[in-house]
């Protein structure tokens, strides 16, 4: 790889280009993630299914974290970013036709396609550490999530205006867009400036050797920020992926459903503007815990919900409107928190092996959880209720297991 030198500058402007790609490519994300488990719900023939596209574009991510970050560490990011913006364009066409002949199978594979590119993006939030400085490196990071607030407005508002393009075949005009995103996408990574990639850089002697995965995942600080980002990222996923189905199961529309996935995605990054100024103030540990503790109170409000729901029809509105607000945060706490711990935590030339490491283990787990989303949500008792009750106490083990590591790693202060 050529010299990695740290430049707040040249950090700066990559950090600007990353924003923006965050912010429009970024879109497609809310936008599929709102529509996905009711599109799978009207193609697949059993509604237990009905989050499996989702599922795979997070397995999609998860299988292609370990070959796209060392791919990008000898090609460099620029490469890597491109090619995710080309599979998402691919992906979206394939699902388009998908939709068009009403075959799951076909949209099935065009959404694991499309977990390329999501595995791409979320690179971004790395990439923006590349050239930054120690002190710049959290605010980098917070930087380029909060490009992810504009993509929480235009993603689910873009599905209005577009998913009744073709009344006969709903969501159709959604993945259509989703590939005029992606296009954009192509062009705009050109204006990176970031190392090219160890094939471009002259052999050195002398250089350093990275630690195997084995060593890398006993260093404490590494294995706690795997943990937590796998449990904020899952337990995200697990939510959020079922609230469209129980939002309209429900009884409440689909603009309805759009509208809170707006609220939710703006939760997620509204944040990042002073979460890395928090984490410079109070710790990195410190947010990631109150990110798990913000986690338990969105399932809270969730229940709370579901209690009242006992004298109405179904559970309000606000009380989806709170609960998915209060999930956003969590989200944003603990796993920009934990992205922070995992980049302070190794050495430069060590980030293809861990970085990869660590998307295929998160992603992993917010494969299981979207997977089970859909079972929990749709074949847990006899109601959305029964379903939506199941997915918010699904959360509770797997709290107390990211609390436990911290509290771990909290009684191990030398190594942090």
């Amino acid at each position: 790889m050529d010299t990695i030198y740290t430049d707040d500058r040249r950090a700066k402007r990559n950090v600007a280009v990353l924003v923006v790609a965050q912010a429009i490519l970024g879109a497609q994300m809310p936008m599929i993630f709102a529509i996905g488990g009711l599109a799978g719900k009207q193609l697949a023939s059993n509604p237990c299914w009905a989050t499996l596209p989702i599922s795979m574009i997070v397995f999609g991510s998860m299988t292609t974290a370990p070959w796209l970050s060392p791919l990008m560490q000898r090609n460099g990011r620029q490469f890597g970013f491109m090619l995710g913006a080309f599979a998402g364009m691919l992906g979206a066409m394939i699902s388009a036709a998908g939709l068009f002949f009403a075959n799951f199978p076909l949209f099935l594979v065009g959404s694991y396609i499309t977990g390329i590119y999501m595995s791409a993006q979320g690179f971004y939030r790395f990439a923006a550490t590349d050239t930054a400085t120690d002190t710049f490196k959290p605010k980098a990071i917070s930087y380029v999530m909060a490009g992810g607030l504009i993509s929480a407005i235009v993603g689910p508002q873009l599905n209005k205006v577009v998913g009744d393009i073709n009344p006969v075949i709903p969501f159709l005009g959604s993945y259509l867009a989703i590939v005029a995103i992606n296009l954009f996408g192509l062009f705009l990574f050109l204006a990176l400036d970031l190392p090219k990639g160890s094939k471009s850089a002259p052999k050195v002697l002398d250089a350093p050797i990275a630690r195997t995965r084995k060593a890398l995942l006993a260093h404490p600080p590494i294995i706690v920020a795997i943990i937590v980002g796998m449990v904020s990222y899952a337990l995200m996923n697990l939510v959020m992926t079922s609230t469209p189905l129980a939002v309209v199961g429900c009884g409440y529309g689909v603009d309805s459903s759009n509208d809170i996935v707006t609220a939710h995605v703006l939760a997620m990054f509204v944040p990042s503007f002073f979460t890395g100024h928090l984490i410079a103030r109070f710790g990195v540990k410190t947010i990631m815990a109150t990110g798990l503790v913000i986690l338990a109170f969105a399932g809270l409000a969730a229940l709370a919900g579901v209690q009242l729901a006992d004298e109405a029809a179904s559970p309000s509105l606000l009380s989806f409107y709170v609960g998915l607000i209060l999930l956003g945060v969590g989200w944003n706490f603990g796993f920009i928190g934990a992205t922070t711990m995992l980049a302070q935590a190794h050495e430069p030339h060590e980030r293809g092996v861990i970085q990869g490491l660590n998307d295929l283990l998160v992603f992993g787990g917010v494969t299981v959880a979207s997977l089970a989303s859909g079972g929990l949500m749709n074949c847990s008792g006899g109601s959305p209720i029964d379903g939506w009750t199941a997915v918010n106490v699904a959360m509770v083990p797997f709290l107390a297991l990211a609390g436990g590591s911290l509290i771990w790693l909290a009684l191990r202060p030398k190594d942090l």
